[in-house]
């Protein structure tokens, strides 16, 4: 159950963490939602959402846009000013509280809620029967299972979940934006990673069109598995309490290079 919401996890916005885990995230809870692409798949940890029936409540999550890595020559003048308004986006961004419908790989399904405060810190919430929550202090990210009281630990630079919560964020310098698109619904972008030992993983953003607020996002790991979460409910008033976002190092972390 644990590996199964490891590997979907990353996907809390902003996933949030999936991409960059090693084979040893296939340890975690299961999160429900998508379609499995292959039918031994395991559930992954929060950061983004796939295809699948809409959920029982909140926004019903779209089918992942499939990216087109661009051509050298870059993007043309409307998809960079589209990169820009994203960066600027993310960037006005200081603290964030919502709902999230994550999707795992197996299609899984599992809710709840998020609180983020930069620079670097976040707090997924998943609703019971899950025993897992998702953390980040600004250094770290812990996907904690609160019944075996055990928690796994990864750097927070090596995750997606970094360019959700970074202070200011310039997608174009500092990142690999591979795809950039617009439609009536949705501005996609799309960051693809690659790292020698893990391999190739991508994060997808979604926003919505005409406010371009983030709606959700997708982490494709290097094995080709989505995990998707959908937000809604945004607040950017509210204060999350410093004690969400707090880690205790001890002998029950076990880190994850």
């Amino acid at each position: 159950m644990r590996s199964a919401v490891l590997t979907a996890f990353v996907g809390v916005v902003g996933s949030l963490v999936c991409a960059a885990m090693p084979v040893q995230l296939a340890l975690a809870q299961p999160m429900p939602l998508a379609p499995p692409k292959q039918n031994s798949a395991p559930p992954r940890p929060a950061v983004g959402i796939q295809p699948g029936p809409p959920p029982m409540s909140g926004p019903q999550v779209s089918a992942p846009f499939s990216a087109k890595a661009h051509q050298p020559g870059g993007f043309d003048v409307n998809q960079r000013a589209l990169i820009d308004r994203v960066s600027l986006y993310l960037s006005t961004i200081q603290t964030l509280v919502g709902d999230f419908v994550q999707v795992g790989p197996d299609g899984g399904r599992t809710e709840g809620q998020f609180f983020i405060q930069k620079p670097g810190k976040i707090h997924f919430a998943y609703n019971k029967p899950s025993v897992i929550q998702v953390i980040a202090d600004g250094s770290s990210v812990v996907v904690r299972d609160t019944r075996l009281a055990t928690q796994d630990l990864y750097p927070l630079s090596q995750t997606p979940l970094r360019f959700l919560l970074a202070e200011r964020i310039d997608l174009m310098r500092d990142s690999s934006v591979v795809s950039v698109a617009s439609d009536d619904v949705f501005v996609t972008v799309v960051i693809e990673e690659k790292q020698q030992l893990i391999g190739t993983s991508r994060l997808m953003l979604m926003f919505g069109a005409r406010d371009l607020q983030l709606r959700q996002w997708t982490v494709t790991d290097p094995q080709g598995f989505d995990t998707t979460v959908a937000v809604y409910n945004l607040d950017t008033t509210k204060k999350p309490s410093p004690t969400l976002f707090q880690i205790t190092y001890g002998n029950n972390s076990q880190r994850v290079q």
